[in-house]
């Protein structure tokens, strides 16, 4: 009997160990269960805030193209903003005859047929025919700026062409003719007949700031429409590799090649902010460094062109050189800014209002001046007869100086202004 006892107590307590364990494991799955049912109920009686930041960030994915892959990384699409600027980009087609030379100019002389010999054409007394004129051709792209059939493009695209097509992204093609063009700052202006044309507008190039996500539309080495990417390098590059010589450039290592001359960069609101220019390369293709004319100088050049078929630039009449640490410290200034006066012009508009050798022109009409190209882009920015406000230091102290511009000669334009002439 006790026997029995004995086991009867053992199975009881194996039996309350086990309903033991069973409640912990039965109390495990309830409170895993009710904290599932916990994230479940606060994310569904909070609608209000996660649903107001879940649209919010739809939106602005909406605005900027933006989606997100299962595997959490972002990624930006600019096809929105290709769409919408990519018909305002055009081809440009350049032709120009080219005579071949004559080999021997002179065969037909008498006098000179006993050094040449007989080049009649084979003793049968027919004239051995010339070579008939070559032709050149040009690729390049360009941006229409108005319905109306106004196109931005490069000089260089367009330079002594005696024929200019232009394609448009919809296939159809127009003969232009040149409004204008100016070699200084390598724009022309083209027109073509037709209307209710898309266009790109013009945007601030000088709000660009380096880092800005921008994007490079032409046609490039006889491909159609080509789009890449990139960002701002650098502002105010001057390359002084072409023809031009005012140069204020945006550096850029979104991929231009040859045929990109004359298209757009555009920023990622789809807004114009340079007309691609020329690339620097010891191979002649693209290496990551792009330069482009920023808007607000192409849009100057372009007005002007448009209303005149000429560009008229003020003129200062100094050499500057831009103020170093060496020369800051020589001079005892506070700080190494502004440009110093090297040579004034005799009888310019510099020696009117007073300058001198030596002076340091630190602002013009109050905006603060850095860079000998700043200023000399300023200056020629501004139309002749205008005055301006220089703010100068001189032998120690500051003042302002008021000068009226003279007017750039177009010999100047491409001499003097190459030489730091201001």
């Amino acid at each position: 009997m006790q026997t029995k006892m004995n086991k009867f107590g053992i199975i009881k307590n194996i039996a309350n160990k086990l309903s033991a364990r069973k409640a912990i494991l039965i109390l495990m799955f309830a409170l895993v269960g009710a904290g599932c049912s916990e994230l479940n109920r606060t994310a569904g009686n909070a609608p209000a805030s996660n649903a107001s930041q879940t649209n919010t960030a739809q939106t602005n994915a909406e605005q900027t193209n933006q989606t997100a892959p299962p595997n959490g990384t972002a990624a930006v699409s600019y096809s929105a903003v290709v769409k919408r600027a990519a018909p305002a980009v055009v081809t440009v087609q350049s032709s120009r005859r080219v005579r071949a030379p004559q080999q021997f100019p002179f065969a037909d002389d008498p006098r000179f047929r006993e050094f040449f010999g007989d080049r009649s054409g084979g003793g049968n007394g027919q004239r051995q025919q010339q070579q008939p004129p070559q032709v050149q051709r040009g690729l390049g792209s360009g941006v229409i700026v108005s319905a109306d059939g106004y196109i931005l493009t490069n000089h260089h695209v367009v330079d002594g062409a005696e024929e200019i097509k232009v394609g448009l992204n919809d296939r159809r093609t127009f003969d232009a003719k040149v409004v204008g063009s100016d070699p200084p700052s390598d724009l022309a202006v083209l027109k073509i007949d037709a209307a209710d044309l898309p266009t790109l507008s013009l945007g601030n190039s000088d709000a660009v700031e380096v880092g800005d996500v921008v994007l490079a539309v032409g046609n490039p080495l006889g491909l159609q429409q080509t789009v890449t990417a990139g960002i701002i390098s650098a502002k105010g590059r001057a390359t002084g590799v072409s023809d031009g010589s005012f140069e204020d450039f945006l550096q850029t290592d979104a991929p231009i090649n040859q045929g990109n001359s004359g298209g757009a960069l555009i920023n990622t609101g789809g807004d114009l902010i340079g007309i691609n220019s020329q690339i620097l390369s010891p191979t002649g293709g693209n290496i990551g460094i792009g330069f482009a004319i920023p808007s607000n100088m192409a849009k100057n050049v372009m007005e002007q062109l448009i209303k005149n078929g000429a560009v008229r630039r003020g003129q200062l009449g100094v050499s500057v050189q831009p103020v170093t640490t060496d020369i800051a410290r020589s001079l005892n200034l506070p700080e190494a800014r502004g440009v110093m006066v090297g040579e004034v012009q005799p009888d310019s508009a510099a020696s009117r209002a007073g300058l001198k050798t030596g002076d340091i022109i630190t602002a013009l009409n109050g905006e603060p001046v850095n860079e000998s190209n700043e200023l000399r882009n300023r200056v020629a920015n501004t139309q002749p007869g205008t005055e301006i406000t220089l703010t100068i230091r001189r032998e120690g102290g500051e003042q302002q100086i008021r000068a009226t511009l003279a007017e750039l000669s177009s010999r100047k334009n491409e001499g003097d202004q190459r030489n730091g002439d201001n």
